[in-house]
């Protein structure tokens, strides 16, 4: 007959089993039950020059942003950009964004700053080519309060020059 150690050893092993086989199943339970989100549509609504007291040229962006889901999109903050010939120009943080319900949509009002030295070698860079439109690129990334993840957003064109 065995020592009460080597008897209690087998037990100890196949609880530790057992409780790592029910922590993998609710840790796979709980990701079944994240539902496949589709990412919020923004769209350019308005952009405008704001007055500035310090100097710096700031603008106002409005965004709309809309939920093509079933639920409740509950957004903790949005990072943006905006490139023109790869050169990142304009850029920004908000974290006022109001809930937006299942298939509606909001209008969402940003601030941003310019950023002069990337104006400048634009500036430069245009001074040696003759082109009829510009590339433009508009970054976002969309974090969510709870548990849905993190939507990362482009958009790229061009805003032709010629009428």
């Amino acid at each position: 007959m065995g020592t009460p150690e080597s008897m209690t050893t087998p037990f100890l092993r196949a609880a530790g089993l057992i409780t790592c086989l029910l922590l993998l199943m609710t840790l796979s339970g709980c990701a079944s039950l994240q539902s496949e989100l589709d990412p919020p549509k923004i769209s350019l609504e308005s952009f405008k020059s704001l007055p500035s007291e310090t100097g710096a040229p700031r603008f106002e962006i409005k965004l709309r942003v809309a939920n093509p889901n079933k639920q409740t999109l509950d957004i903790a903050g949005i990072s943006y950009s905006i490139e023109l010939l790869g050169k990142e120009l304009i850029s920004g943080v908000t974290n006022e964004v109001p809930v937006i319900e299942p298939y509606t949509e909001e209008v969402i009002t940003l601030e941003a700053g310019l950023q002069l030295f990337q104006l400048l070698r634009l500036l430069a860079s245009l001074g040696h080519t003759q082109a009829d439109a510009l590339d433009y690129r508009f970054l976002a990334k969309v974090d969510f309060n709870g548990f849905i993840p993190t939507q990362r957003i482009e958009e790229a064109g061009q805003i032709t020059l010629q009428p």
